[in-house]
C-alpha cells in the first residue's frame, strides 16, 4: 500500500481498525480528530471491567497504529477547508459517522466527491447505508453480538439467559479487516477501471458472514445452533468431537471432523488402546452408532490427568486438537509468538515498549514494522506543511480554533 493515502474520519474501533490494517500494509493513513478532545475512544478509563492507563491505551494502540493524527474541527468552515485540502491528496476517504453528521459536517461522498472525483469513499455503519435503520447507530455489542444471533448461538441454552460479550471491539476488528479488504479491491478496481466507488461493511453484515454457514443453515432448516454446557458433549455422531475437563479443571478440545484413519491413535493416545478393536468403535460407522458411549470412556479418560499432562501428551496426536486457553496465555504461546503475532511499539509514556497484535495477514514472512498509535493531532502541522500550506495560514486556523 506504499503510496496510498487514506484520510480516516473515523472514531472508537470499527472503523478505525481498517485503517489500522491499511497502515500495516504500507498506506499513508491520517487520522482526523477533535481538536480538544480527539477520538472519544481516547477517554475510555475502562474496559471490560478493568481500569485503562490513558497512556498505555489498547483500546487506542489495537486500531490506530501506524497512522498520523491531525486535529480538526470538521464542524467549522476552516475545518471543513482544510479537511478538503487533505482529501484533494488522498486515494481512500474512511468514515464511520452517522447520515446526520455526515451531511452536517459536509463531509458526505458528495462534498468530498466535489474535491476529488477519484476517492474511494468507504463506510462502516451498525445496519448498513440503506433500508430503515440506515440512521441507527450500534456498537459491536448490539449490532454485531446481540442482534446478530451470533451472542445467542454461543451462549448454551441451560443458562437461561444471554452471555455478555466479554471481548470488547470483538466485531469492530473483523470488520475493519472486512473493510480494509474492501479497500483493497475497490483500489484494485480502479487501477484497471478508472472508476472509484463506494462501498459499505456494517457490524451486522460482519456477524452475519462470520457465522455465515450457520445462518445458512438456520435459514435452510429454521433451526438454530447453540453452544454447550462445560463437559457436555451433547448428543453426537463423533465421540472425538468436543470439550472435554481434565482433573484439575482445565479444558482439551478434540477436533477430529473425520475420524477415518485416526480412530486407532486417538484412542491409543487417550489411554484407551482396548477401543481401537472393540467392534463398537473401532471403524467409523459403528464408532457412529455408539457415539454415547465412547464420550463416556473419554470422558473419564481424560478427567483421570490434569491439563498440562495432556496438553504434553497429546503433541504426537495425529488428530486435530487444541487445549483451551485464555487470550492472555497467547501471548506466551511458543506457537503464536514464532508466527510474529505480536508486535512491540515504543510507548507513549516512555516505558516499556507497548505489544499489539499484528493483523492476520502476513507477506512474505516478514514481521510487521509499525509505529505507536498517535496521540491526539500530533502531526497536524507536518501533515499541513507536507501539503504546502504555510506556517502564517497554519496560524490563522489554528487561531480560528479549525485545528490544533
Amino acid at each position: 500500500m506504499e503510496g496510498v493515502r487514506v484520510l480516516e474520519v473515523a472514531q472508537f474501533t470499527f472503523v478505525p481498525a481498517a485503517g489500522a490494517i491499511l497502515a500495516d500494509w504500507g498506506a499513508d493513513v491520517i487520522k482526523v480528530e477533535h481538536p480538544v478532545r480527539g477520538d472519544t475512544q481516547r477517554g475510555f478509563i475502562n474496559m471490560g471491567g478493568f481500569q485503562l492507563d490513558p497512556n498505555r491505551h489498547p483500546l487506542i494502540e489495537h486500531p490506530n497504529r501506524g497512522k498520523r493524527s491531525v486535529g480538526i474541527d470538521v464542524s467549522k468552515a476552516d475545518g471543513q477547508e482544510v479537511l478538503y485540502e487533505i482529501a484533494r491528496t488522498a486515494d481512500v476517504f474512511l468514515t464511520n459517522y452517522m447520515p446526520a453528521q455526515r451531511q452536517k459536517n459536509k463531509f458526505d461522498v458528495e462534498h468530498i466527491r466535489a474535491v476529488n472525483p477519484n476517492i474511494i469513499y468507504a463506510r462502516g455503519s451498525a445496519y448498513g447505508d440503506k433500508g430503515p435503520e440506515r440512521d441507527v447507530g450500534g456498537f459491536d455489542g448490539t449490532a454485531f453480538w446481540t442482534r446478530s444471533g451470533v451472542g445467542h448461538a454461543l451462549t448454551p441454552e441451560e443458562i437461561g439467559g444471554a452471555l455478555s460479550q466479554g471481548i470488547p471491539a470483538f466485531g469492530d476488528s473483523i470488520g475493519g479487516m472486512n473493510i480494509a479488504g474492501g479497500i483493497s479491491a475497490a483500489l484494485f478496481h480502479r487501477e484497471r477501471t478508472g472508476e472509484a466507488v463506494e462501498l459499505d461493511v456494517s457490524l451486522l453484515s460482519t456477524a452475519w458472514w462470520a457465522a455465515g454457514a450457520s445462518v445458512t443453515q438456520g435459514m435452510e432448516t429454521g433451526e438454530t445452533m447453540r453452544s454447550l454446557m462445560p463437559d457436555n458433549v451433547g448428543p453426537t455422531v463423533n465421540p472425538f468431537l468436543g470439550n472435554y475437563l481434565t482433573s484439575d479443571g482445565g479444558t482439551i478440545n478434540l477436533c477430529i471432523v473425520s475420524p477415518t484413519g485416526y480412530i486407532r491413535d486417538a484412542f491409543e493416545h487417550l489411554g484407551l488402546p482396548d477401543l481401537a478393536d472393540d467392534p463398537r468403535f473401532s471403524d467409523v460407522m459403528p464408532l457412529i452408532e455408539n457415539a454415547q458411549a465412547a464420550v463416556e470412556f473419554i470422558r473419564d479418560a481424560i478427567h483421570s490427568k490434569p491439563f498440562d499432562y495432556w496438553r504434553e501428551h497429546l503433541k504426537t496426536m495425529k488428530g486435530q486438537w487444541a487445549p483451551f486457553q485464555s487470550l492472555v496465555e497467547l501471548g506466551s504461546d511458543d506457537q503464536a509468538i514464532a508466527n510474529d503475532m505480536i508486535v512491540e511499539v515504543d510507548a507513549t509514556d516512555g516505558g516499556k515498549p507497548f505489544r499489539v497484535v499484528r493483523g492476520p495477514v502476513q507477506f512474505n514472512h516478514e514481521p510487521l514494522e509499525t509505529t505507536r498509535a498517535p496521540q491526539a493531532s500530533e502531526h497536524t502541522e507536518i501533515v499541513l506543511m507536507e501539503l504546502g500550506m504555510d506556517w502564517d495560514r497554519i496560524e490563522a486556523f489554528k487561531n480560528s480554533g479549525a485545528i490544533a
